[in-house]
This record gives C-alpha cells, sequence and structure tokens, in this order.
C-alpha cells in the first residue's frame, strides 16, 4: 500500500505543470553535492513517504481517539441502563413509601379512635368482671376483655411494623435518588467526553484534503485487512476455518438478518435504531428481533453472556474488542461479521479478525 502511495505521488510531482529538465551537458564533476545529485524522482519518493507517514500519524491519532470515545460511549449507554433501572426502583419505593404512610395514618386513626373509646368506658375494669351477675355475663365479659386487649396489642404492634416500614422505604428511597443523581452525573461526564474526543478527531480529519480522506479511508482498509490476515493464520481462526461454513438457524438467523438489514446506516453514539446505531446498540436489536434481551452494552454482554472459545463460534455469536471490551460485533459466518464501525461510517461487514479480539459470546 505504501508503495502504491509513494509511486502515485511521484508520478503526480513528475507530471505536474511547471516542472522543467535541463537538457544533457558536460561530464559532471566526479564529486558533485548531495542536493545536485538528488533526482526529481527521490525528491518525489521522499515527499510521497512524508505524506504516506503523515496520514499513518493522523489515522492512528484519529482511531484512538474514536476508540476513547466507544469507550466512552459504553460508559454512556451503561449509565444510561443504571438511570432508567434506578428510576424505576425510586418510583416503586415511591409507591410503597405512599402505602406505608396512608397504612400508617389509617393505624394512628383507628389506634386514636380506641384510646378515646376506652376513656369514655373509664377503661377495663377488673372488678366489674368479677361483679357479673351470672356465670354466662362472667365469660362474656372475659371474652370481651381479651379480644380488647389482643386488638390493642395488635394496633400497636402494626403501628410499630407499619412505622418500621415506613422508616425503612424512606431511607431507601433517598438512598436511590443519590444513585440516581449520580448515574446523571456520570452520563454527562461520559457525554462531554465523547463529544470532545469526536470533535477532535472531526478537526483533524477536516484539515484534510478530499484527496488525502480517500488515502485515509484506504490506509484504513488495508489496516483491518492486514489485521484479518494475521487473524486468519492463527490456530483458533484456522480451526474455525477449516470446520467449513456453517448456516445460521433459528434465533441465530433471525438476528444476524435483521443485523444485516441495518447495512448501510449510520454509526451515532448511544443510538438503538431504527435509523441509526452504535455497536452495541445494533447486537442488542439484532437479538431483540429475534425474541432474546440481551444487555445494553459491549462490556456487560462481555461479562454476562456464556463465553465460547474462537474456534466453536458460529454464526450469531458476538465477536468483543479490545482488551476494555468496548467493541462488538455479530458473526456471520466465513471469517466475517456485521458491525457498527464508528462515527462518519456506517453499519458495514468487515473481517471478524479486522481488530484485536478478546473473544466470543453466545447470546441465549
Amino acid at each position: 500500500m505504501a508503495t502504491a502511495l509513494v509511486c502515485a505521488a511521484g508520478l503526480a510531482v513528475l507530471g505536474a505543470p511547471g516542472v522543467t529538465y535541463a537538457a544533457p551537458g558536460p561530464t559532471p564533476d566526479p564529486t558533485p553535492s548531495a542536493s545536485a545529485s538528488a533526482s526529481p524522482s527521490a525528491s518525489a519518493g521522499a515527499a510521497g513517504d512524508d505524506a504516506t507517514r503523515r496520514l499513518e500519524a493522523i489515522h492512528k491519532e484519529v482511531e484512538e481517539l474514536y476508540r476513547k470515545a466507544e469507550t466512552a460511549t459504553d460508559a454512556y449507554n451503561a449509565a444510561g441502563e443504571q438511570l432508567r433501572l434506578q428510576e424505576k426502583s425510586v418510583a416503586d419505593l415511591t409507591r410503597r413509601l405512599e402505602a406505608a404512610q396512608k397504612r400508617m395514618d389509617t393505624l394512628r386513626a383507628q389506634a386514636g379512635a380506641l384510646a378515646r373509646a376506652q376513656y369514655r368506658s373509664g377503661g377495663f375494669n377488673r372488678t366489674q368482671l368479677f361483679l357479673s351477675g351470672s356465670p354466662d355475663s362472667f365469660l362474656g365479659n372475659v371474652s370481651l376483655a381479651r379480644k380488647g386487649e389482643q386488638a390493642t396489642r395488635r394496633m400497636l404492634t402494626d403501628v410499630t411494623a407499619a412505622k418500621a416500614d415506613l422508616e425503612r422505604y424512606t431511607q431507601a428511597a433517598d438512598e436511590r435518588r443519590k444513585t440516581l443523581d449520580a448515574e446523571k452525573k456520570k452520563r454527562e461526564a461520559a457525554k462531554k467526553e465523547i463529544q470532545e474526543r469526536l470533535d477532535t478527531a472531526k478537526q483533524l480529519e477536516s484539515r484534510l484534503a478530499d484527496q488525502e480522506k480517500e488515502r485515509l479511508r484506504l490506509l484504513e482498509e488495508e489496516r483491518a485487512r492486514q489485521a484479518q490476515d494475521r487473524w486468519l493464520a492463527s490456530d483458533a481462526a484456522r480451526q474455525l476455518t477449516g470446520r467449513g461454513s456453517v448456516a445460521a438457524t433459528g434465533d441465530a438467523a433471525r438476528a444476524i438478518d435483521f443485523a444485516t438489514a441495518q447495512i448501510g446506516k449510520d454509526y451515532v453514539w448511544g443510538a438503538e435504531g431504527p435509523d441509526t446505531y452504535d455497536c452495541s446498540g445494533l447486537t442488542l436489536k439484532a437479538w431483540a428481533a429475534a425474541g432474546r434481551a440481551i444487555p445494553r452494552t459491549s462490556q456487560e454482554q462481555w461479562r454476562q453472556l456464556p463465553k465460547v472459545d474462537v474456534k466453536d463460534m458460529r454464526p450469531g455469536d458476538l465477536v468483543i474488542y479490545y482488551t476494555d471490551a468496548s467493541h462488538v460485533g455479530m458473526y456471520i459466518g466465513d471469517g466475517r461479521i456485521v458491525h457498527a464501525p464508528r462515527p462518519g461510517r456506517q453499519v458495514t461487514i468487515t473481517g471478524a479478525g479486522s481488530m484485536p479480539v478478546l473473544g466470543v459470546v453466545r447470546p441465549g
């Protein structure tokens, strides 16, 4: 690739207007200066090398920025998931708190009514109990007294339990709200980091001329091909491809059909479709279309889903990339994945080994 770029640059210089060459003259001095001996083609080659090195440096920096943005996107998505869970938890606790408060108010009202009734009747008089005129009357008074005492004890127990529930729910709701606020701050911090990374990457790319942007795109493709070739040469990949093509079936086939139907749609961080996706948003929705719920982020997909060896990978499995599990694609067979690459790119098919593979997980 670099050779081709150098040759192209050299041809461009040679064919540029205004470049002239001296007619052959006398035999040159046997010890010419270095500058005099440098040929136009050598100068063009040096310029081409410099241009290639410059693009290599820009490519490396841009890719690093997008990688960091993708890591921050995973943090953003994870915070969003926690935010939804905490909001649900707070809403549930609020309902329980309201119910406990109502019960407490009811019990207090009942306790007050009981106390007032006892006050009006002068309370329980044991002397009257023993002075009952008949055995039946005596037994009836004993039963009534017991019921009254039991009702009072139950009332006190219920009031104590309701008060404890109320205090527990109040404390839990306060803690959940604090966690909710913390998740909101984490989400905003991740959003800010993402935007900063993307803005810096876009500024770098915007300084390139259209021709340089195309060469940068070709350079990215070449790097991906080289990585894929190295991966295919690994023992695990050789065992995988040595099995031959394995057709996707059932839920995996449905997930792949959904994912490949999104090819050409833009990558947008935090997006879950239907018009744009980020990497884990695509795999999430693809498997949801197959009727299976999986975690939202690539990191949680890596952490929670069952792991399989690369050599045993089959269509529909998710390939997790980089040591921080910040990228994911869906294996579709024949050593390829479908994935949402990064901002400025669209959902596409590429080699499963075009990025550093962390491992493979299997939904369901």
